[in-house]
């Protein structure tokens, strides 16, 4: 496929996957006869993980980690494994952070509902 036919299966824009080439975090594309980059599907489940990394807050330089790792075969399971385990427990920290938060906004919420309070100034 394409890079514009990859962009919007993958919902990450032409330039940020011509990025993720240029550093190394998507392997270099095959090129066409008319030497357009030209994408296997398998692709996807890559940049799908590659998604969720970002989305759960892990650096660029830890992803590119990971896709050295990756690229070096399955001799580097263990180092992998051990990246996202610690990648895991920052995850947890940070949604057990933001459950701490959320109780606090709901309690302050709660108050401003309830009725006796009606009227009362709250920071």
């Amino acid at each position: 496929m394409k890079i514009g036919e990859l962009a919007k299966r993958c919902g990450l824009s032409v330039h940020t996957i011509r990025y993720y080439e240029r550093i190394g975090l998507l392997p270099m594309a095959d090129r066409d006869q008319s030497s357009h980059r030209d994408y296997d599907d398998a692709i996807l489940t890559w940049i799908g993980f590659l998604t969720r990394l970002k989305t759960t807050g892990m650096p660029i330089r830890d992803m590119l980690r990971y896709a050295r790792l990756r690229q070096q075969g399955s001799e580097t399971a263990g180092e992998r494994r051990q990246l996202l385990e610690h990648h895991r427990q920052q995850v947890r920290a940070h949604v057990a952070g933001l459950q701490e938060s959320l109780l606090v906004l709901d309690a302050k919420i709660a108050g401003y509902a309830a009725p006796q309070l009606k009227g009362q100034n709250h920071e």
